[in-house]
């Protein structure tokens, strides 16, 4: 069980990538008040925790619904992961969470709190399939629920507090360090995606 929470915090919280989102948030609520943004901080990743344990719980029924492998479906993960990844390399928002026009819909929006901010932005394609391909990798019993859950938590803890606090982060951190921290997350992602596009390829091959 702590062998699969090693990989998943890290698997999880670097896909969410709760630094990267607060230029996103900050432009979305300028003009909004701190109470006003602390709130909605905390419903968008509440909202997001609760669709990614969903789809860790009950993600195999897709499988079994649609007759997708275990096997395909990782490899399908890690390859959106590797796009997230290159995105994140360049220091650019990931095309695979949001698009432009789902961006200045949020920026016109009174309450960004669920979309686009618990979805797509933090609950978004990427972190539904590592939840997914994580719980696969490891079977439907504890061993992997209990550690992947707790990923899924602890992650969404750190985007509140992220989000919570996004202006003083930002004017901490400024433009380069934020893009510093993207490129770091992208690396250690793109080497996840890489396993995950291994150890699924091999599992297509052997059968």
């Amino acid at each position: 069980m702590l062998a699969t929470f090693l990989l998943a915090l890290p698997a999880v919280l670097f896909i969410v990538d709760p630094i990267g989102l607060v230029p996103m948030f900050v432009g979305m609520t300028g003009g909004d008040s701190p109470d006003k943004c602390r709130r909605m901080a905390l419903k968008a990743t509440i909202t997001a925790g609760l669709v990614l344990i969903f789809f860790a719980l009950f993600g195999t029924v897709v499988f079994q619904v649609f007759g997708v492998t275990l096997a395909a479906f990782r490899v399908a993960g890690g390859l959106l992961l590797m796009l997230t990844a290159l995105d994140m390399l360049r220091a650019q928002s990931p095309a695979t969470k949001t698009s432009a026009a789902e961006v200045r819909e949020g920026e016109a929006r009174e309450d960004i709190a669920v979309v686009p901010l618990a979805m797509p932005l933090i609950a978004g394609p990427g972190a539904i399939a590592t939840v997914m391909v994580l719980m696969a990798r490891y079977g439907a019993g504890l061993q992997a629920a209990v550690p992947v859950i707790s990923a899924i938590l602890i992650t969404m803890v750190v985007t509140y507090l992220c989000l919570a606090s996004a202006q003083r982060v930002k004017r901490v951190l400024r433009d380069t360090g934020i893009a510093v921290l993207e490129r770091i997350f992208g690396l250690i992602l793109a080497a996840i995606a890489v396993q995950f596009v291994f150890d699924g390829g091999r599992e297509l091959l052997q059968g």
